[in-house]
């Protein structure tokens, strides 16, 4: 199983990315999609989340209305649109998987989460 993640780089404060987590080697259907991100010095904290094949979004208050979360189930990849970002969004992100039971013991626990992909960096300059 390995998830991919890519789409990081530098952006002006007030600027667009748009991350993608490829996922492969197993079926995902009954699996919650989540982004992290871990900022220097910082916990790795939830971002957002999605249930594979649709169902109802989950994002940290921090990102509320300008990060978007959204799957592609015959690409098998899942992707987190990010506008108007600011400087405290820099951090490396993660996407991860975890089994529906699993994660809706806690959805930020990264514990309930089974697979992480590599992580890529944001940089968003002032």
């Amino acid at each position: 199983v390995q998830l991919q993640a890519s789409g990081g780089g530098l952006v002006q404060a007030g600027g667009s990315l748009r991350l993608s987590c490829a996922a492969s080697g197993r079926t995902f259907s009954s699996y919650v999609m989540g982004w992290f991100r871990q900022a220097p010095g910082k916990e790795r904290d939830i971002v957002a989340a999605i249930t594979w094949g649709g169902g109802s979004a989950y994002y940290a208050n921090s990102v509320k209305g300008r990060f978007t979360i959204s799957g592609d189930s015959a690409e098998n990849t899942v992707y987190l649109q990010m506008n108007s970002l600011k400087p405290e969004d820099t951090a490396v992100y993660y996407c991860a998987a975890g089994e529906r039971r699993s994660v809706q013991a806690g959805l930020g626990a990264r514990s309930n989460y089974e697979y992480w992909g590599q992580g890529t960096l944001v940089t968003v300059s002032s």
